[in-house]
């Protein structure tokens, strides 16, 4: 079938069956990587750029590993040690990139919503990989699939997420794409990080983390997101534990 945008900006973007062919894409290719094959041809002839203007560990290295392990030419660039710290604009130092003739741009940034103003701006295709508090859509993606990996279906699971839930892009990607999927999802945290209006993206939220576990089928927990907060929101993080 094939997604109908050349860009992934987050999972509002996409229809539960374009999810379900990333998901059966996935699973196809990690039998691909685990029969020891670390070398396809699926990217060969393409360029992919991870830009990061956060830090990052495992979402970075997923994204340059997997893009070479299909066989594409690669390259990171970090705020560091790029022309951002001399005042270049995003869209100046994206336009630069788009203009060496790249492919794919891997993207994560501080501000919610700088995929999408760049991806109509750019021919090369942009891949969310977190904007600021808005959607995390690869990582949403990477947890549907460990739960499809697991159970052979998301349809009908009971999905419970609890912890830092007013920092994190992470929730708001599952939820939407597990509610799209068929899954019922249950939500808890500390009161002053639940954001007002949760439910009305599909899922229940809950008073405490006993009654949003209980049946669950999964239970995802979130760390707190100190970054991204300009005070305290609790008392400490052994009380937050």
């Amino acid at each position: 079938m094939g997604l109908r945008s050349k860009d992934l900006l987050g999972l509002k973007q996409l229809t539960a069956e374009e999810i379900m062919e990333i998901l059966d894409t996935a699973k196809m290719m990690k039998m691909v990587l685990t029969s020891g094959n670390k070398k396809t041809s699926h990217l060969q002839g393409k360029s992919v750029v991870t830009l990061f203007y956060e830090n990052s560990t495992r979402t970075r290295l997923s994204f340059e590993l997997a893009s070479k392990y299909m066989g594409s030419a690669s390259a990171n660039i970090t705020t560091s040690g790029s022309s951002v710290n001399k005042g270049e604009s995003l869209l100046d130092t994206a336009r630069t990139i788009d203009m060496m003739a790249t492919d794919i741009i891997i993207m994560r940034h501080s501000q919610s919503g700088a995929p999408h103003y760049l991806a109509p701006r750019v021919k090369a295709s942009i891949v969310n990989a977190g904007d600021g508090m808005n959607e995390h859509p690869t990582q949403a993606l990477l947890d549907m699939f460990t739960l499809y990996e697991k159970y052979g279906h998301i349809d009908g699971l009971k999905v419970a997420i609890c912890g830092d839930l007013y920092h994190s892009r992470v929730v708001r990607s599952n939820v939407i794409g597990l509610t799209k999927l068929g899954a019922t999802v249950s939500v808890a945290g500390p009161r002053t990080m639940v954001p007002v209006g949760l439910d009305k993206m599909g899922c229940t939220v809950c008073k405490s983390v006993a009654e949003a576990v209980k049946d669950a089928d999964a239970v995802m927990g979130l760390r707190v997101q100190l970054e991204r907060q300009q005070k305290s929101l609790f008392p400490s993080v052994a009380e937050y534990s």
